[in-house]
């Protein structure tokens, strides 16, 4: 009997050696990575005030379980803050010594106070001084932990050396070993030296108070009912779908099969190997799960190292116009809502990446706001030349030297073509003051030459006599449409009429016109376009040039007006969500106003082409 007790004790010892060397193995869980990878855009706009807010709020709630990372996240981000805030200042004392004199002393950038950094510093300092406490009766506990469970050893030293009653010794040993499972945490460097002691007076106990051997069969099948049960447990666990959660229940299983005694020996291998079976399956899915996570973090630093340098290469020499610099700020807008959906990068890399990133497209903006800058100012000084030209038209526009003035006049044209452009606020004003000029001296001298008057009459007589005979225009003819278009070339080759016929004269033929080409069903759009091809010839024929090339301006304004007001409602549409019917509505609204905007330019196109025909 005693051999035999002997012997599994010595089974019993081999089998807590071979489970405690096999638990000491497992990996250490670590989230600190992912939750760093979360937090690192989480606290990136946020203001000094909300950053000493948040880590107040850790500082209350503060835990030996708080991430270390969220509260080094939110110094990084106020140190942020404050290193912008020193540039910005020394940024302006930069600006400020360019405006005095080289040997006009400046006093160095220097911050002023601000008290959010004194509190910043506080809580930081509040936060290490209660993390110490914390941790210091965390130590205390675990040292009074180790020392309770050294005074069960050395009661199983005795119980082992004890020569009573084998009923009593055994509640005793029971008792023991329930104490020590209710102690937890000790200090993690004497966890071992406790367990290999704990477990040599424990089987020493086995074999000294010499249980019969049903009450050792009776322990060997409770351990295999619970060392089975934790079998099944870590097989379940495989179809666990979070990974890190199935990782950390299999520990907690481990620590408990530790705390399980011994089965019967022709049953120990086979038991064990199945539980190490099982934890071998969870270990694997851990360990892949880890490695995709590498492999998708990788490829998305290729990425965004791919967007870095697809705005990096963007030469801002080649950009010499408003369109240039706005087509590729709407690129580089593209691609940072592009960096937002791409997920985390390996934490090395995190912000180096993000770095990069921003002072490639700080760089863009940068100069994109330079050259700005300088076009308001060539616009600003276009302005001035072309009030000067109105000055001086406006003080010849009464004069009554026809041909001299007239040289004069045509010549401040040419000049004015010359000249640049000039905001969109200011450019009809300008231009409508300078025609208005022009327009008014050779107004006026048609009036004042007595030969142009009575062919004006001659020509007002032939284009009334022209729109009674189509009064009676029969449209059912086949031919309808070009004779139409016969009647139109007949009135535009008639000249010139009276200054003050000339408006009612023109809209009495076109209402006429128009209202055949309805009843032909004849397109609006192209009606509209006969309508300004007669207008063009007329004017080709009778006004100054200047007015035919300001009317093109006027035309190249609107189109470029309307262009921005087409941008901007595709970009809407982009943003507007349908999820609700009034959203759904309002999507179809501004679509049908987005077709037409691209049919009004289109008509503008034509419109053109129509006076660079004319011209040419």
């Amino acid at each position: 009997m005693e051999k035999m007790d002997a012997l599994n004790s010595e089974n019993v010892n081999n089998e807590s050696i071979q489970e405690n060397e096999t638990v000491a193995t497992q990996p250490a869980i670590s989230e600190e990575k992912t939750f760093s990878q979360e937090s690192s855009v989480q606290f990136e706009n946020l203001t000094k005030e909300q950053i000493i807010t948040a880590l107040k709020n850790i500082c209350d709630n503060l835990t030996l379980e708080t991430p270390r990372q969220e509260i080094e996240n939110l110094k990084q981000a106020f140190y942020r803050i404050q290193k912008k805030e020193a540039e910005t200042q020394e940024k302006a004392v930069t600006e400020e010594k360019d405006k005095e004199n080289e040997n006009t002393e400046v006093p160095a950038a220097t911050l002023p106070k601000d008290e959010n950094d004194e509190l910043f510093k506080n809580i930081l300092k509040q936060i290490k001084e209660k993390k110490a406490v914390l941790l210091e009766q965390v130590e205390l506990v675990r040292e009074n932990n180790y020392q309770l469970k050294l005074s069960i050893i050395e009661e199983l030293k005795k119980l082992s050396e004890s020569q009573e009653d084998f009923g009593k010794l055994y509640n005793e040993f029971k008792t023991l070993q329930q104490r020590w499972k209710e102690i937890t945490d000790v200090p993690q460097g004497k966890i071992n030296e406790l367990w290999k002691n704990y477990q040599y007076y424990t089987e020493k106990l086995y074999d000294l108070i010499k249980i019969n051997i049903e009450m050792r069969d009776y322990d060997f099948k409770k351990n295999l009912e619970l060392k089975t049960a934790l079998c099944e447990a870590v097989e379940n666990l495989s179809s666990e779908k979070d990974v890190i959660s199935a990782f950390h229940q299999l520990q907690k299983l481990h620590e408990e099969w530790r705390e399980i005694g011994p089965v019967s020996k022709e049953l120990r291998e086979e038991i064990w190997q199945r539980f190490k079976e099982g934890s071998a399956v969870i270990n694997k899915r851990h360990h892949e799960h880890f490695e995709a996570l590498k492999a998708s973090e990788q490829k998305n630093l290729e990425d965004k190292q791919a967007i870095c340098q697809t705005i990096e290469e963007i030469d801002l020499t080649s950009l010499k116009s408003f369109k240039d610099w706005e087509e590729n700020s709407n690129k580089i807008i593209e691609l940072q809502q592009k960096w937002r959906t791409i997920g985390f990068t390996p934490k090395k890399e995190n912000t180096a990446i993000f770095a990069r990133f921003r002072a490639a497209c700080d760089n863009f903006f940068s100069k994109k706001s330079e050259y700005i800058k300088q076009v308001r100012s060539e616009l600003e000084s276009n302005l001035t030349k072309k009030k000067n030209l109105c000055e001086q038209a406006e003080a010849l526009k009464d004069s009554t030297d026809w041909k001299t003035t007239s040289e004069k006049l045509i010549a401040l044209q040419k000049e004015w073509k010359t000249v640049g452009p000039v905001a969109r606020k200011e450019s009809d004003a300008i231009w409508k003051r300078f025609v208005s000029a022009c327009d008014y001296f050779f107004e006026l001298k048609n009036k004042n030459t007595s030969s142009q008057r009575s062919v004006e009459q001659e020509n007002l007589k032939q284009k009334e006599a022209l729109i009674e005979e189509l009064r009676s225009f029969d449209t059912s003819a086949s031919d309808a449409i070009d004779k139409l278009h016969e009647y139109i070339n007949r009135f535009n080759q008639i000249g010139h009429v009276p200054f003050k016929d000339k408006d009612k004269i023109y809209k009495t033929f076109h209402a006429l016109i128009d209202e055949y080409f309805g009843q032909l069903k004849v397109d609006k759009s192209e009606r509209r376009m006969e309508s300004f091809r007669n207008s063009i010839n007329e004017m080709v024929s009778n006004a100054p040039k200047g007015k035919i090339l300001g009317e093109r301006e006027r035309l190249m304004r609107t189109y470029e007006r309307i262009r921005t007001e087409l941008q901007t409602y595709e970009n809407n549409i982009g943003f507007l969500s349908v999820s609700s019917k009034g959203g759904n509505s309002l999507l179809k609204e501004m679509e049908r106003k987005v077709e037409k905007l691209k049919e009004d330019m289109a008509l503008i196109i034509k419109k053109i082409d129509t006076i660079d025909d004319s011209l040419s």
